[in-house]
C-alpha cells in the first residue's frame, strides 16, 4: 500500500471517532486524577503483599469484639465490618498492620460517578456502551495505522525511533510523542475493547469448582484460633478481595475467602479447605484489564494513564492541524489570484470560518465577479485586486490560526502596488477575554499600509452567529455595488425538520421561578410523552433539549430556570401567542412500557415532566405509582399535586408519594423507596416496570437503593432488570 492509503485510513478513523475519543480522553484524565488521589489517601495502605490475613486478625483482636467481614479494595483500602468493644456495629477503614481505625467510608463523589457514567456509556445506557467499545477498538486501529505511517515514513521498522526529518512543527511532535506514548495508548485501547466485549457476555463466565472432601470437625473443643489457621498465614492481603467470617459456631458456617483468582471456603474449626472455586481465564483477564485501564492498583500507572489521556487530546488536535494544512493548501479557484478583483483571505484553525468565506465567494462568482479564495498564509502581490476581504478566527491567547501564522511577515514582504479597499471580519466567542484579538491585530496592521483603504470598520461574529455576520453583509452592500444575500437563514447551519410551534401558556409560579412550565401547540406532528424536544432559541444550530409530556394534545415542558441560560431565559420570557423553533426527537427507549401491568415512576425536580404526560395518556388504566422528590413544597409542586389528584379520580393513577429534602422531615425519594421495598421487589418479579427520570445523581442513588433491596431478596440487581426492559431511565 502507498503512504497516502495509510494516511487516509488514519484520517478517516480519526474523523469517525474524534468526538468520542475527545470526551473519553477528558473523562479518562479526570478519572485518572481521581485514582491518583485515592491511592494517595491515608486510607490506602502500602505493602499489603507483606501482610498476611493472620497478622490482620491478630492486630484486630484487641480492637474489636467481633469481625464479620474484611474487604480490600483495588486502591488498597482495607474495610472492616463487625462489632466494636462497646457492642456497636462498626464499618471503618483500618490499618491492617496495627488494627488502627482510620475513618468511616464515604460515598463516592457524585461528580466522579457522573464522569464515570459518561466515560462508560455516554449516558446512552447499553447503546452508549456499544459505542464506547467500538471507539476503543477504533483507537487501537488509529494507533496501529499511525505506527505503520511512522514505519513507512522512516523507511524501515529499524528506524522507528530514529531522528524525524523534514517535518513541520505539528508533524514533528505528533510523531515524536506518538512513538513515546505508543505502548500506554495501545494498552488503553485493548483493555477498553476487552471490557466492552465482556460487558455483553462475549466471554464465558463458567466457574471451575474443586471440591476437597476433607474431614470436618464440628466439636467446638477442637476450635482453633482464627489467627492460627495455617492458610491464613500464607494468604496476603494484596491477594484478597473479601473475607466473610462465620456468623456463628454452627458447623455449616464457614469462612468465605474471595481472592483475585479464586474463592475458597474454609472450615472454622479445623481451618481446612472445604471447597475452592477457580475463576476462568476470562475473569482473570477482566481483572487485569480493569487494573490496566483504570490505574486503580498502582499510582505510577495511574499517572501514566493521565498523561496518555492528555496526549490523546494532543494527537487529535495536532492530527487535524496537519490535515487542515494539507487540505487548505489544495483550495481550487476559478480565477488566479493575479487576475482577480476580489481577494478573500481566511484564517481558521478548525475550518468553520471557511464556510462563511465560501458563501461569499460563491455568490460573487455567480454574479460573474473575479473572486479568489485562499488562506492568509498565501498572501502575495495581488496585481488586479480592488477589494480585500479578511475573515479570521483567533487561536489560543490572541494568536494566529495555523494557516495565518506567516501573514504578518508576508504583509511586510509584499506591499501592494495599487490602492485596495479592505474589510476585516473576526470570528470568536465572547466567553473568552481574547475575543477576536487576532482579527483586531490584523485590522490594525493593514490600516497602516500605504496602499490600504478601510472600507468598513472591523466587525466581529460571536459564536458563529449568522445575525452578527449579516450585520456586516448589510454594511458591505451599502458601501459597494457587490450585493450579497442579507438573509440569516442563508448563513445558518441549522438541522433539518425544525418547525415553528405556538406558545399556548407560560406558567411562572409566584413564590419562585426556579421551575416553570411551558405549553406548546406542535400542530399535527406525531409524538409521545418521553420524547425529546430540541429547542433553538437563537434560530441557529445551538439547541437545548427538554423531555416532553403529552397532555391534551399539547406539549408540556417542565423547565428548570437558569439565570442567563440560553434556552430557559428565552422560554421564560415567551408569552402566549409567540412561536418558538424546535424539532421532536423520537425517544422510544423511554416510552411508557405498554406490556407492563404495573409501572412505578421515580422522579426528582423537572424529571416529573414526562411522567405527567404518561399518566394523562393512561387510557387503559394500568396501575401506575409515582414517587417524586423535591426540595420543598412550592407553588409549582402544589400544581403537580392537583394534577395527580385529578388523575387518581380518573383511575389513571393508583397512588403517589412525595418527599421534600429542605423541610423539617428532610426526606429524599430514596427514603420513600426503602419504605416500600417489598412492593418494589414484588412488582419487578411479577413483570412490572420502573421508570426513572431526573438528575443523574438521583438515578445513581436510586439504583444503589434498588440494588440493595433487590439483591437481598432476589440475588439480582438493576442491571438484570434493565436487560429485560423492566427498568427504564432518562436522566441528565
Amino acid at each position: 500500500m502507498t503512504l497516502s492509503i495509510w494516511r487516509y485510513a488514519h484520517l478517516i478513523l480519526a474523523l469517525v471517532s474524534f468526538v468520542f475519543l475527545s470526551m473519553a480522553s477528558i473523562t479518562g484524565s479526570i478519572l485518572a486524577i481521581n485514582a491518583i488521589k485515592e491511592k494517595s489517601s491515608s486510607y490506602s495502605i502500602h505493602g499489603l503483599n507483606h501482610v498476611s490475613l493472620a497478622q490482620t486478625i491478630s492486630s484486630l483482636q484487641t480492637k474489636v469484639q467481633e469481625i464479620s467481614e474484611l474487604e480490600v479494595s483495588e486502591n488498597s483500602y482495607v474495610k472492616l465490618r463487625g462489632i466494636d468493644k462497646s457492642g456497636d456495629d462498626v464499618e471503618v477503614y483500618i490499618n491492617p498492620k496495627t488494627g488502627e481505625m482510620l475513618g468511616k467510608p464515604k460515598d463516592k463523589s457524585q461528580f466522579i460517578l457522573w464522569i464515570t457514567s459518561l466515560h462508560r456509556s455516554l449516558f446512552l445506557h447499553e447503546t452508549g456502551r456499544i459505542l464506547v467499545g467500538i471507539n476503543a477498538f477504533l483507537l487501537f486501529l488509529i494507533v496501529s495505522s499511525g505506527s505503520i505511517l511512522i514505519i513507512r515514513r522512516q523507511k524501515n521498522i529499524k528506524n522507528f525511533f530514529s531522528k524525524i526529518k523534514k517535518a513541520t512543527f505539528s508533524q514533528y511532535y505528533h510523531t515524536l510523542f506518538g512513538r513515546l506514548m505508543l505502548i500506554p495508548i495501545l494498552i488503553i485501547s485493548i483493555t477498553g475493547s476487552y471490557l466492552s466485549l465482556d460487558r455483553f457476555n462475549f466471554f464465558s463466565k463458567k466457574e471451575y469448582n474443586t471440591i476437597l472432601n476433607l474431614p470436618k470437625l464440628s466439636d467446638e473443643s477442637t476450635h482453633i484460633a482464627y489467627k492460627d489457621i495455617p492458610l491464613f498465614s500464607t494468604i496476603k492481603l494484596s491477594e484478597i478481595r473479601k473475607v466473610e467470617f462465620p456468623f456463628s459456631d454452627d458447623p455449616d458456617e464457614y469462612f468465605i475467602i474471595k481472592l483475585k483468582d479464586r474463592e475458597i471456603t474454609v472450615d472454622q474449626f479445623m481451618g481446612s479447605i472445604v471447597s475452592q472455586k477457580d475463576f476462568p481465564l476470562s475473569q482473570k483477564l477482566i481483572n487485569v484489564s480493569l487494573d490496566l485501564h483504570t490505574g486503580r492498583t498502582n499510582i505510577i500507572w495511574a499517572t501514566f494513564l493521565l498523561v496518555s489521556s492528555l496526549f490523546i487530546l494532543f494527537f487529535i488536535g495536532s492530527g487535524f492541524t496537519i490535515t487542515l494544512k494539507r487540505s487548505k493548501s489544495k483550495l481550487k479557484n476559478k480565477y488566479k489570484a493575479s487576475e482577480s478583483k476580489i481577494i478573500i483571505l481566511v484564517g481558521s484553525e478548525n475550518g468553520s470560518t471557511f464556510s462563511y468565506a465560501n458563501a461569499i465567494h460563491q455568490q460573487l462568482l455567480s454574479q460573474n465577479y473575479t473572486s479568489h479564495l485562499t488562506e492568509l498564509n498565501k498572501y502575495q502581490l495581488f496585481q488586479n485586486a480592488e477589494y480585500l476581504l479578511i475573515l479570521t478566527s483567533t487561536y489560543g491567547l490572541g494568536d494566529a490560526p495555523s494557516n495565518a501564522q506567516k501573514f504578518e511577515s508576508l504583509l511586510n514582504a509584499y506591499p501592494q502596488n495599487r490602492a485596495i479597499k479592505f474589510s476585516v471580519i473576526g470570528f470568536g466567542s465572547k466567553s473568552y477575554k481574547d475575543f477576536c484579538l487576532y482579527a483586531k491585530n490584523v485590522n490594525e496592521k493593514i490600516k497602516v499600509q500605504s496602499w490600504s483603504q478601510q472600507l468598513i470598520e472591523m466587525h466581529t461574529v460571536n459564536d458563529q452567529s449568522s445575525d452578527d455576520f449579516v450585520k456586516w453583509i448589510k454594511e458591505w452592500n451599502n458601501k459597494t455595488k457587490l450585493k450579497l444575500y442579507a438573509d440569516t437563514h442563508y448563513y445558518s447551519q441549522r438541522p433539518k425538520n425544525i418547525k415553528k410551534m405556538k406558545v399556548e401558556e407560560v406558567y411562572i409560579p409566584k413564590d419562585t421561578n426556579d421551575t416553570f412550565i411551558v405549553k406548546l401547540n406542535p400542530g399535527k406532528r406525531k409524538y409521545n410523552s418521553g420524547d425529546i424536544l430540541a429547542v433553538y432559541p437563537c434560530k441557529d444550530k445551538r439547541e437545548r433539549y427538554y423531555s416532553i409530556a403529552k397532555i391534551d394534545n399539547e406539549i408540556q415542558l417542565s423547565i428548570k430556570y437558569y439565570p442567563s441560560g440560553l434556552a430557559s431565559e428565552y422560554l421564560i420570557n415567551s408569552i402566549s401567542g409567540d412561536f418558538i423553533y424546535g424539532r421532536i426527537i423520537n425517544n422510544i427507549p423511554f416510552h411508557f412500557p405498554i406490556k407492563a401491568t404495573q409501572v412505578v415512576m421515580i422522579a426528582n425536580g423537572t424529571g416529573i415532566g414526562p411522567f405527567l404526560g404518561m399518566i394523562s395518556q393512561n387510557v387503559k388504566k394500568r396501575k401506575i405509582y409515582l414517587y417524586g422528590g423535591f426540595r420543598q413544597e412550592t407553588e409549582i409542586v402544589l400544581r403537580y399535586k392537583d394534577f395527580l389528584e385529578e388523575q387518581i379520580n380518573k383511575n389513571k393513577l393508583e397512588k403517589y408519594s412525595l418527599s421534600f429534602s429542605s423541610n423539617s422531615e428532610n426526606k429524599y425519594v430514596m427514603d420513600l423507596l426503602r419504605k416500600d421495598y417489598d412492593f418494589l421487589v414484588n412488582l419487578l418479579e411479577n413483570n412490572g416496570a420502573i421508570m426513572i427520570c431526573g438528575s443523574l445523581q438521583m438515578q445513581v442513588s436510586v439504583e444503589e437503593v434498588l440494588d440493595d433491596i433487590l439483591f437481598k431478596r432476589t440475588n439480582k440487581k438493576c442491571s438484570d432488570y434493565k436487560k429485560n426492559g423492566q427498568i427504564l431511565t432518562d436522566c441528565y
